[in-house]
């Protein structure tokens, strides 16, 4: 099979009989056999309902239904398991994303050897006070990740399918997929820009709380990135430093102290000193990453992923 498209969608029955018609007629257009997963987070609004008969009608139409709303990461991860495309498209389901940018998706996927296409919504039919917020957090992102994308967080994506089954999506990392896939062994990594259209039914499923969401997100995944499989390089670290930079200053007030003494000045006693509970304080902060970083490690050791590697190919 050529193309699995993944759609995942939210309350959106008023736009999917347009969606579907618009993926089908560009289908046909370039001869692609293809496959639609329209993946149900939880709807409502008799989304299932539309999806059940119109996959009687057509094969190429499949759908998972989630019995709750568990976000648009546990619907991705889901389709990705089940799409068996050369070519993996996700996209929303709003209409907001064109279809018609799939051929050269794919295109770039096939021959310019690209593991993964994100979309860039360049000119956007958002308020000021969407984008704005996105432009600042997409340069943070990139500037952390290392990976020069304009727009983590559009759905228009074609990924090689080697790729959707090698990165686990949870919790809210979808915006972070490209940088998985970095990690995952997948470094050719491109960008197209994408025709945004403006959303024609219902309202947006994300407030502006995703940006702060966001960051957090980032803070994560780069931490588990980098030190997941040896916490003791981070926080051991931290903590010999506190605890060395406290220890030489508890050294440097006793050894002034002694000083005074031997000379017959009169001074204050070393308790008295304000510094004398900030290098004790640092001291005890020292001792409690080390001691994280230590139980970090013991956690680390007893994982079943701790010898998971990614490996491409074996040779006997």
């Amino acid at each position: 099979m050529d193309i699995s498209v993944v759609v995942p969608l939210f309350n959106e029955v008023e736009s999917l009989p347009e969606l579907h018609a618009w993926i089908d007629r560009v289908m046909k257009a370039h001869g692609f056999s293809y496959e639609i997963w329209f993946i149900d987070d939880g709807s409502n609004d008799g989304s299932w309902s539309w999806i059940e008969k119109q996959s009687a009608l057509s094969s190429e139409v499949k759908g998972v239904r989630f019995r709750r709303n568990y976000g648009k990461s546990a619907a991705l991860h889901t389709g990705f398991l089940e799409a068996s495309g050369e070519v993996v498209i996700t996209m929303d389901a709003d209409l907001q994303d064109s279809p018609d940018e799939i051929p050269e998706l794919v295109r770039m996927i096939r021959e310019e050897g690209f593991d993964l296409v994100s979309g860039w919504k360049k000119k956007r039919f958002d308020p000021i006070s969407k984008r704005l917020p996105s432009k600042l957090y997409n340069a943070t992102a990139s500037k952390v990740t290392g990976i020069q994308l304009h727009d983590f967080n559009c759905g228009l994506k074609a990924y090689r399918n080697e790729v959707v089954k090698s990165i686990e999506v949870y919790g809210e990392m979808h915006r972070y997929i490209p940088y998985m896939a970095k990690q995952a062994g997948f470094g050719k990594i491109g960008e197209k820009v994408v025709q945004h259209q403006a959303r024609k039914y219902g309202t947006t499923k994300f407030g502006l709380s995703r940006f702060v969401f966001g960051y957090l997100d980032l803070m994560s995944i780069s931490f588990i990135s980098r030190f997941g499989k040896r916490p003791m390089h981070l926080f051991g670290t931290l903590g010999t430093l506190m605890f060395l930079l406290g220890f030489l200053a508890v050294g440097w007030l006793g050894g002034y102290k002694l000083y005074q003494q031997f000379h017959g000045i009169l001074m204050e006693r070393v308790t008295q000193s304000p510094y004398f509970y900030l290098a004790l304080t640092s001291m005890i902060l020292g001792t409690q990453l080390f001691l994280a970083g230590f139980i970090g490690e013991l956690v680390s050791r007893t994982s079943t992923e701790r010898n998971h590697y990614l490996i491409d190919k074996i040779l006997k």
